[in-house]
């Protein structure tokens, strides 16, 4: 034990060494009060420097220098170590000083990576910036703007060097690999490619077991077990024939492994999930909807929207998804909320003159029949004070075939301009996703007049490098308009899907801002619990209060409307930058395209 205790002592004090100030004060013997107000003291004086133009440090060195002394004073105050339940300066002050260290968390790989980037930041010697000073910035008129187009164009070039890594389901590869999955499929449940086209059938043929979905695909020992697991276990299973087809056969290829992992849950997950529903006292609600839901079926988090949730299933089921603790079965017949009730809460709408805008959602409404949805359009529609419709639905991403001529005609009855928008939000994760079939359903709804907006969900399996950019890119060729990126719901069996909160911002600062503005037009957002989406790009909504042993970050996340009403903050833990980081060398990645990742907060 006590050579593992020097080990840990001897890199902490060499990540402290870089700082002599810093070390003579964590080294010195004196009370943690003391050291407190030294090292803020010492961080204050540094932020003064950086403000009055300290030449010792490099130019834009000194931002990151600004903000990793924000977060670090952030971490040395008493409310933050009493809201994350953890002191970071005592942790450091034991590992470097206390010879017994029983019963002291182990620090991991992580820990070091994020105290290392910190201290490093701190005074201005990240290496982010290693590249030599523009060319243009030493000339002026045409001379300067011929020097800044050829830049201009080598990051362009750059970009596209990332976005041709990742196939589009427009490709002719593509293409004709589907249609070889789709015969392998038809043949399979002995149907015809009229049957294709048909929606109904769709819905009547999903893969619901293991032993259909393994004669279908091929499928590692895992991924048979998670789904038997969640067979017997009544834990909800589905995937329509259609989607089925978009998946690459082998279970090797990097084309369709986000796709792939959005529909078959990992071994661990299902066993989560078992664990939880079979816990009396676990509550799987991780948005707290009952904290926000005044009438079933109603969902109210904002003044002028509410969500309503007619049916609660859907014809796949997406490993991730928030509400899978309230579905009980693919495609079940007893999702479909009761006539009596779903008329109260159109009641409760029109009784509360305050909304103005309606998120029809569920599970997904476009799985309603179209009398039956013609009709609750017809009733929301009769609301004097509603404004707007939007229908949320992955349909258009998992059975395209829904998206009749028909349907769309109903849609834009309810559409009137000037009056009321309907609009439609979709939920493409990938650009493999986006195929022919696919770009025909969003342009018969546009051909209505109707907009076609995208959520992204922002998870592991579609954040390497320009990947979302390459997402966003098509989307807009296909008629859609990206609407919001989300981050992954910090739910434990969902952990796989998970991506540390800088690497959304790196990804708007670094990826999403080299294209066109009309391209990168969605806002990326942390849906907090209770409370609703938090706006990460601005710093002032959320802060790093700690950092823990196994290396992940502690965020203290401000309420929307915290200038409006006195509503408490949200405390999350993060996943750690360093695991995500190893994760994305497992598969390839090349770590170095990430260096920035530690200083975005």
């Amino acid at each position: 034990m006590g050579k593992e205790n020097n080990k840990n002592r001897g890199w902490l004090l060499r990540i402290v060494a870089q700082v002599p100030e810093l070390e003579a004060i964590l080294m010195a013997d004196h009370p943690l009060s003391k050291k407190r107000r030294r090292i803020r003291k010492f961080l204050s004086d540094i932020l003064i420097a950086t403000f009055d133009d300290d030449p010792k440090i490099p130019p834009m060195e000194w931002v990151l220098t600004r903000d990793a002394v924000r977060v670090f004073r952030n971490i040395m105050a008493s409310r933050s170590e009493r809201n994350a339940g953890f002191s970071l300066l005592k942790y450091i002050n034991d590992l470097l000083h206390k010879k017994d260290l029983n019963g002291i968390p182990k620090p991991e790989p992580g820990f070091y990576a994020e105290i290392d980037h910190l201290i490093r930041g701190v005074v201005g010697i990240t290496g982010v910036y290693n590249e030599k000073q523009p060319t243009f910035s030493k000339h002026e008129g045409r001379k300067a703007a011929r020097y800044r187009s050829a830049d201009l164009s080598r990051m362009a070039r750059k970009t596209d060097h990332y976005i041709n890594r990742y196939t589009s389901g427009l490709d002719q590869d593509a293409i004709r690999r589907r249609n070889k999955n789709k015969t392998r499929i038809l043949k399979y449940f002995g149907a015809t490619d009229l049957d294709w086209e048909k929606w109904k059938w769709h819905t009547k043929n999903i893969i619901k077991d293991a032993d259909t979905l393994a004669g279908l695909v091929n499928l590692n020992d895992d991924e048979y077990k998670a789904v038997k697991l969640a067979n017997k276990n009544k834990v909800p299973f589905g995937i329509t024939p259609y989607y089925l087809s978009l998946i690459d056969y082998q279970t090797n290829t990097r084309r369709s492994a986000a796709l792939r992992a959005q529909v078959i849950p990992t071994l661990k997950s299902v066993e989560l999930l078992v664990a939880n529903k079979q816990c009396g006292e676990c509550s799987m609600d991780f948005m707290l909807e009952r904290d926000t839901s005044p009438i079933e079926g109603i969902t109210r988090r904002y003044p002028k929207i509410v969500i309503i949730k007619p049916i609660m299933t859907c014809p796949q089921i997406c490993s991730y998804c928030q509400r899978n603790w309230q579905i009980e079965d693919v495609y079940s017949s007893t999702a479909l909320m009761a006539n009596q009730r779903l008329d109260n809460a159109i009641k409760w709408i029109k009784d509360t003159p305050e909304i103005r805008e309606i998120l029809v959602t569920g599970g997904d409404p476009l799985l309603l029949s179209d009398k039956i949805l013609e009709n609750l359009l017809y009733k929301l529609s009769k609301i004097k004070h509603i404004t707007r419709i939007r229908i949320g639905s992955r349909m258009l991403v998992t059975l395209p075939q829904r998206v009749t001529e028909a349907l769309a005609e109903i849609i834009s009855r309810f559409h009137v301009p000037g009056k009321r928008e309907v609009v439609v939000v979709s939920h493409f994760e990938h650009a493999y996703e986006i195929t022919p079939q696919a770009m025909e359903a969003v342009q018969k709804i546009r051909r209505q007049g109707i907009a076609v907006y995208n959520q992204l969900v922002y998870t592991f399996y579609n954040s390497r490098k320009f990947e979302a950019a390459a997402l966003r890119d098509k989307l807009r060729l296909i008629g859609v308009t990206p609407y919001y990126t989300f981050n992954t719901k910090g739910k434990e069996e969902t952990d796989n899907f998970r991506v540390p909160i800088p690497r959304l911002l790196q990804e708007q600062k670094e990826e999403a801002r080299l294209f066109p503005g009309t391209v990168r037009t969605d806002e990326i957002v942390f849906n907090v619990p209770r409370l609703g989406k938090n706006y990460l790009r601005a710093t002032q909504h959320h802060d790093v209060i700690s950092i823990l042993p196994d290396g992940r970050r502690v965020y203290e996340f401000h309420p929307w409307e915290e200038k409006l009403s006195l509503v408490d903050t949200y405390m999350y833990t993060d996943v750690s930058v360093y695991d995500y980081l190893k994760r994305l060398k497992d598969s390839g990645e090349k770590i170095s395209d990430y260096r920035t990742i530690w200083y975005y907060y």
